[in-house]
């Protein structure tokens, strides 16, 4: 038996569905992945490839927009999954979702599935009668797509809605809402809070994330420099890096974060640890997400989060248990949030020990994992 990832950023298949491959690997498929750009990412292909599986290279655009282009992906995926002939194939995120899974039907492979991880700029400001052009196509390319879907998961009840209430599913299509990518509470072990000079925890916060203004990095940054000037001891911490996106932030914004010490800027990192283990609460201002990995990986090392009350992201918080909900782009509410923490140190170790609980018991991998394969039918 032989199983097919489809992706559109290769570390992604590591980092994220690294313990979905090695389960169902470890039932005896075969399994093979497919994503563009692999001379650039040699250290994962190499870690892929050591595992047993076979990785194709595919001429994916992951921003672009040319259907020529995208027509050429098509053919070449529906090629080579002619030869490999699948069993399964499971794709996520929007180019794989929609040209893997319409290639997939055209090759007849039996079982087909999409994950939708999250929904990106092509679900933007879509109220009533505003959708651009380029939306209407994309929103018709998922229906086209979906339709030759066996199942589609969903990582949070708002995206599912959304897409039926948009008639991007056919009525009767089977769906399933599994808790995010999960994480693996093993890796993620809890670290001791920062301390300050008076032996309290330390108020330092952090945001991870591509740096892209729908990940709230501008509110992020707005609120640090209002709170430091009141409180300069606080301290703010960034992880992430410039995206090619619609939406990324420019290269001068982040520049001036760093230059007037508003934000701690670590870079891009391959193992985000240190950085959380550096931080005690740890803060996603998102517009929407579909479950967000940063976070439960926060929440596995025993931190509090802020994060919006927004798709995806308010699922993982119990709003003043393990953290707060605060307003999408409100950067009051997040500087109001974030002096609850300064005022108040101690909730950083009760919220933070919630976090770990909440971890444990709703987003381990592996029970998330279990779930996602019971659902396809991948069985030994």
């Amino acid at each position: 038996m032989k199983f097919l990832m489809i992706c559109s950023y290769l570390p992604s298949a590591l980092n994220f569905r690294g313990k979905l491959l090695e389960a169902i690997h470890a039932k005896g498929y075969e399994i093979h992945v497919f994503a563009p750009d692999l001379t650039d990412f040699a250290d994962e292909l190499k870690q892929l490839q050591q595992l047993g599986y076979q990785v194709h290279s595919i001429p994916m655009q992951r921003a672009g927009t040319n259907p020529i282009a995208d027509l050429k992906l098509l053919k070449s995926m529906y090629q080579m999954i002619r030869k490999i002939q699948p069993d399964y194939v499971l794709s996520y995120t929007i180019k794989p979702v929609i040209y893997g899974t319409l290639a997939a039907w055209l090759a007849k492979v039996p079982h087909r599935f999409a994950l939708i991880t999250g929904l990106g700029y092509a679900f933007q400001n879509i109220e009533a009668g505003k959708r651009s052009l380029f939306q209407k196509m994309v929103h018709g390319l998922y229906a086209q797509a979906l339709k030759h879907a066996e199942k589609v998961f969903f990582q949070n009840p708002d995206d599912l809605k959304l897409f039926q209430d948009m008639n991007l599913l056919d009525t009767h299509k089977p769906t399933v809402v599994v808790n995010g990518s999960g994480v693996n509470v093993q890796d993620f072990e809890v670290m001791p809070l920062p301390l300050n000079g008076q032996a309290e925890v330390k108020a330092s916060f952090l945001l991870i994330a591509r740096l892209l203004g729908d990940k709230g990095v501008r509110e992020y940054a707005e609120a640090a420099g209002l709170i430091k000037a009141k409180y300069p001891e606080a301290e703010f911490h960034l992880v992430g890096w410039i995206d090619e996106n619609p939406s990324a932030i420019s290269q001068s914004e982040l520049d001036s974060w760093i230059s007037d010490n508003t934000l701690n800027y670590w870079g891009k990192l391959s193992d985000v640890r240190p950085a959380i283990a550096a931080s005690s609460v740890y803060v996603l201002p998102s517009y929407r997400e579909g479950t967000p990995r940063t976070v439960l990986e926060a929440m596995a090392m025993g931190r509090a989060i802020i994060t919006t009350d927004a798709p995806g992201c308010r699922e993982t918080v119990s709003n003043g248990v393990n953290g707060y909900l605060v307003g999408v782009k409100s950067v009051d509410d997040l500087v109001q949030t974030m002096q609850y923490f300064i005022q108040d140190p101690k909730l950083m170790t009760y919220m933070g020990q919630r976090s770990r609980e909440i971890a444990l018991h709703k987003y381990d991998v592996h029970q998330v994992n279990k779930h996602m394969m019971a659902e396809m039918g991948v069985l030994a």
